[in-house]
């Protein structure tokens, strides 16, 4: 039973996925968000490879717990989703992933071009290592 894992945002949409006994979390890729029914072809292509029992996305939060900027565009995406998707989503506070990310890239000395290529999906990762180690 897998799980899906999404960092969604404007411009890039990271998608992570479990391996089959939610232990490990693998970067899939970014997806383009280009448009919705470009966007939602391209995710349910993902669903319908891997087949998930639930999609973890990060609903950004404010460092206090309060809902962030982008909360409500998170929100309209996974209404989206559910036109594609008829399982189960749910939200994972996202805080700090991202300067997760940077850091792991920082450490790993990954030049400034790749950066942006692979930011998302290491944040889809740790959105859905986060959500792994807390319900697994």
């Amino acid at each position: 039973m897998r799980i899906i894992g999404i960092d969604y945002g404007d411009a890039r949409i990271g998608v992570a996925v479990s391996d089959p006994l939610g232990i490990t979390a693998q970067g899939i890729g970014t997806v383009k968000n280009k448009g919705e029914q470009k966007t939602m072809a391209e995710l349910k292509k993902i669903i319908d490879e891997y087949l998930p029992e639930k999609i973890v996305i990060g609903l950004p939060k404010n460092m206090d717990g309060s809902l962030g900027f982008r909360a409500d565009a998170t929100y309209a995406f996974a209404e989206l989703l559910k036109t594609v998707y008829s399982g189960e989503i749910v939200f994972w506070d996202e805080r700090l992933t991202t300067v997760g990310a940077a850091r792991y890239l920082n450490e790993t000395n990954t030049v400034k071009g790749a950066r942006k290529s692979v930011i998302d999906t290491l944040s889809a990762c740790l959105i859905l290592e986060g959500y792994m180690q807390k319900n697994g």
